[in-house]
């Protein structure tokens, strides 16, 4: 399990890179806000604190949830009520209040293993949608008996779009999975995607535009 750990504090980073060593997943620290933002996508779980040199911790966990669903878990000397209840309504799964027994913080985090351990084993490498037939594994996408010939950002465009079938995706969602970034993308190099992958699916009102939202692609996966 690779673990992101976003604290400034050098010595109480060292400590917990070693405590996740220790129980065999791979840490990686940064200091700063931002930098979370920018390396997220590559770690199952993010452990966090909110006292950060450069954005308020809860601001964060508000932009990390708009683009990821891995687990969160805070780690902060902040305990007051109203700190712990804004933490957990915008989305954390878990808040510690430092100082925390190392022992106990591993248990928290081999509990969020096994939950994204479970979650991982039923993605599916196939989606049908109506006439729509997307093979994640190979990375090819049918409508009907026709093949579509989709440049690689249209496909991961469209892919995300299935997997989420029936929900609104975000045009932050999309930004970070496709480009890297939510809040740094240009938004219009979405938009030039989009027409394209619409022109080619040749599927009228299949890919919906929730204005002032995101998109959704309406019919629930076969």
């Amino acid at each position: 399990m690779h673990v992101l750990i976003v604290e400034d504090d050098d010595a109480m980073a060292s400590a917990l890179v070693a405590a996740v060593l220790s129980a065999g997943h791979k840490p990686h620290r940064v200091a700063r806000g931002s930098d979370a933002l920018l390396v997220h996508r590559d770690y199952e779980v993010i452990l966090m604190d909110l006292g950060l040199p450069d954005i308020d911790g809860l601001e964060l966990l508000r932009k990390l949830r708009q683009v990821t669903d891995s687990p969160i878990l805070i780690l902060t000397a902040r305990d007051d009520e109203r700190s712990v209840v804004l933490g957990l309504r915008l989305g954390a799964d878990d808040y510690l209040v430092k100082p925390v027994k190392l022992v106990e913080l591993l248990a928290r985090i081999e509990a969020v293993t096994r939950r994204v351990a479970r979650a991982a084993g039923t993605r599916p490498h196939s989606l049908v949608i109506g006439e729509l037939d997307v093979d994640l594994d190979r990375r090819v996408a049918v409508v009907g008996s026709r093949e579509l010939q989709l440049t690689a950002t249209e496909f991961d465009l469209l892919a995300l779009l299935a997997r989420n079938a029936g929900s609104v995706v975000t045009r932050e969602q999309i930004l970070d999975a496709l480009w890297g970034d939510a809040f740094l993308a240009s938004s219009r190099s979405l938009d030039v995607h989009l027409t394209g992958l619409r022109s080619k699916l040749g599927l009228p009102g299949f890919i919906i535009n929730v204005r002032g939202v995101g998109y959704r692609i309406e019919a629930e996966p076969a």
